[in-house]
């Protein structure tokens, strides 16, 4: 009888432990794994939440960058992490959706693995060609390429830059060639330079040549204009309604940390995001704000899950 009560009090024991966690969380620092190097767009607006929502929860926020593989060897470390809130990760649009389907093999499940907490920011691609071209929009584009026989060849600096470019293909029915490109320095200086048609890449990274007249923007690819790139219509509005290419960044815990944890995280980011200086910080590191509930994130990435599934698998790309 004792040897049954014991065990009683030993499994009441265990089913309390994460509620009692859950109550005096954050008890110590919190590990942020950045799946990119330092410095880079992600790792950036990271640091800059964290050092906000470290205050807010009392406790310092320490960001670990484990760059390689895409991301995949980042977010698989988190995945794998114990789920107690103390590691999470700045997830992104490649990490927990495209990385998937263009890989044959990762060692997690993006739909499966994780908890999601918040989404972060947003930012759609831009469309751009050297600011000398007659071209104002990618209406004109498109229609100019249908009548050049050997089509156009489009610098492609990411892989969100390549889907853009595979849907638009997809869309138009014209020859739009990607060329891959690892940095968007040289793709820029190509395309100054006459050897290409366009390029597709971040607000950030083109904005700077915008400003000086080196580039015209012909178009955002989110579904309706940006307040990264102010004036600039949307493919979405020039022939091609539903068109809809944007990268994010969304914060993720590993399966299974207890949901009061979850939405302890989550209220600490909405917070946050909701302060006019940190969306203003956001706009200028070329994020657009966020946040929402942790439900939407689940079903956002499903939804993107199940679309860029078929893009991928119909243009038949590979990153390995």
């Amino acid at each position: 009888m004792r040897v049954v009560a014991l065990g009683w009090a030993v499994a009441v024991g265990l089913a309390a432990a994460p509620a009692l966690q859950a109550q005096t969380y954050p008890s110590k620092p919190i590990k942020i794994i950045v799946a990119y190097p330092a410095g880079q767009g992600t790792d950036i607006a990271t640091r800059y939440l964290a050092d906000q929502i470290s205050r807010d929860l009392g406790q310092p926020i320490v960001i670990d960058n484990r760059p390689g593989a895409g991301g995949n060897v980042g977010t698989d470390a988190t995945a794998k992490a114990h789920p107690d809130g103390y590691t999470l990760t700045m997830g992104t649009n490649a990490t927990h959706v495209l990385n998937e389907f263009l890989y044959s093999k990762i060692p997690f499940n993006a739909g499966n693995d994780f908890e999601p907490v918040v989404m972060v920011g947003t930012f759609p691609m831009v469309l751009a060609v050297v600011g000398s071209s007659p071209l104002t929009s990618a209406r004109q584009l498109v229609d100019t390429v249908r009548t050049t026989p050997r089509g156009a060849d489009i610098a492609l600096p990411s892989t969100s830059a390549r889907l853009v470019v595979e849907l638009l293909k997809e869309r138009s029915a014209v020859a739009l060639f990607g060329v891959p490109y690892k940095g968007s320095g040289t793709a820029v200086t190509d395309l100054i330079g006459g050897q290409l048609t366009a390029i597709v890449d971040t607000p950030t990274s083109l904005r700077p040549h915008l400003q000086a007249g080196k580039l015209r923007a012909l178009a955002v690819t989110s579904l309706q204009p940006s307040a990264l790139v102010p004036g600039v219509p949307a493919i979405a509005e020039q022939g091609y309604p539903g068109f809809d290419v944007i990268a994010w960044n969304a914060l993720y815990a590993p399966k299974g940390t207890p949901a009061p944890i979850i939405h302890t995280l989550n209220a600490a980011f909405n917070k946050a995001l909701q302060r006019p200086e940190t969306r203003q910080r956001l706009l200028e590191l070329g994020f657009e704000p966020a946040g929402g509930t942790p439900e939407w994130l689940a079903g956002f990435g499903k939804t993107e899950r199940k679309k860029w599934q078929v893009v991928i698998a119909t243009a038949g790309l590979k990153a390995d």
